[in-house]
């Protein structure tokens, strides 16, 4: 059954998108790439080295993914534009995950100037992806001001902690008619396969493939379970029923 995910006018059928801090050699990426057939990779805009000074990371990511910039760093709509523009500038495609944090402990998004940022963007034709802190008032502004999809946050980024927030993501699932991708805190596999099976559109992983004891493998494993959730949800979950009920009828075995 054909099953693609389409942002942008581009046809997604890897629903496991992928981040590229905290390898351990960089070079571990094109392998990562490939065992999870990855097609969307982001790459933080201030790790990249367009004068091709020294090295550089976009190197490692293969022509045919989709190459998904983020605005890391930026602490306001300001900055976010400003690193979109030099991104798209420098040859790196109209893709841009948003993202602004000023916040130093908890690193959370700040919603309300990623708004702003994708208003600006999107009207410059931008496909924008906003990461934010789960919402529904604040999905819809996003969607009305032409986000491409939203990416709501499972858990603060890098803790590997998980879907914390699944009440808050489902809610963003039933509401919002944009591909929502949860973005930061699944930490295993099975919390990937959950946020499939709930309806999320994809999800984006870094830090538990980029840490884990084997990277190419955890994102082969990520990528079956997002595979496993996402044919879960196609094919109807069963209801979760409070009393027991028999699998097969319980009259008539006594008259044998």
């Amino acid at each position: 059954m054909e099953d693609e995910l389409i942002i942008g006018n581009k046809k997604i059928t890897n629903r496991l998108f992928i981040g590229t801090g905290k390898f351990p050699d960089d070079s571990l990426i094109p392998d990562v790439i490939k065992k999870s057939g990855a097609q969307v990779v982001t790459v933080a805009v201030r790790r990249v080295d367009f004068g091709k000074t020294k090295e550089d990371m976009t190197n490692y990511i293969p022509d045919n993914c989709i190459l998904m910039p983020n605005t890391s760093g930026a602490r306001n709509a300001d900055e976010a534009v400003r690193i979109a523009r030099l991104a798209r500038a420098m040859g790196a495609g109209n893709w841009i995950k948003i993202e602004v944090i000023s916040d130093n402990k908890y690193l959370l998004p700040d919603n309300i100037e990623t708004i702003k940022a994708t208003e600006v963007l999107a009207k410059e034709g931008f496909v924008v992806l906003p990461y934010v802190s789960p919402d529904l008032m604040v999905a819809k502004r996003l969607r009305d001001v032409g986000a491409a999809a939203v990416m709501p946050l499972g858990a603060p980024i890098g803790t590997n902690r998980g879907l914390k927030t699944k009440e808050l993501v489902q809610i963003m699932i039933d509401e919002i008619d944009l591909p929502i991708i949860v973005d930061a805190g699944i930490g295993r596999p099975h919390e990937a396969c959950e946020a499939m099976e709930m309806g999320a559109s994809a999800v984006l992983v870094n830090t538990a493939i980029a840490t884990a004891g084997d990277p190419v493998f955890m994102a082969e494993a990520f990528s079956n379970a997002v595979k496993a959730g996402r044919m879960a949800y196609i094919s109807g979950i069963g209801a979760v029923k409070k009393y027991a009920e028999a699998s097969s009828p319980l009259t008539g075995f006594l008259n044998l």
